[in-house]
């Protein structure tokens, strides 16, 4: 697939793709889209996003957590321009987005999941799908 350079599997078993400008290609990227359009257009895009920083730890617990419950989210690395383009009211990154909605950090992922609230937006945003999250 052109505009599409594939790396080999991360060490958290998933895998790295570098899109690159390109016409032809069904994933091309708009060089011309500003960094908070393309920001704002992933949040819209997709129901569960995080932002983060290569080889950020916390990033890795939330993936973990969501992956817990049944839910893969969209990772995507910012460069460190781009990170203050997250016009978001969090505190940098990590940052969390449930719906569309900024969720925050680490810490705010474990409260919604402590006081019981993370699964129900799950299901309300469609990310997940009821009868997968079942407690035996």
């Amino acid at each position: 697939m052109q505009g599409v350079r594939r790396y080999g599997p991360l060490g958290d078993g998933s895998v790295r793709l570098e899109l690159t400008p390109t016409s032809a290609s069904p994933l091309a990227i708009d060089v011309s889209e500003s960094t908070e359009m393309r920001l704002q257009r992933l949040i819209s895009e997709n129901p569960v996003i995080i932002f983060s920083r290569s080889s950020c730890c916390m990033c890795h617990v939330m993936k973990r957590l969501l992956s817990t419950v049944g839910v893969h989210p969209t990772v995507i690395q910012l460069e460190e321009d781009e990170v203050a383009a997250l016009d978001d009211g969090a505190s940098g990154v990590p940052a969390l987005y449930i719906g569309g909605a900024c969720v925050g950090g680490l810490e705010s992922l474990v409260a919604l999941h402590l006081s019981n609230n993370l699964v129900p937006k799950l299901v309300e945003v469609g990310a997940l799908r009821i009868n997968e999250f079942l407690i035996s």
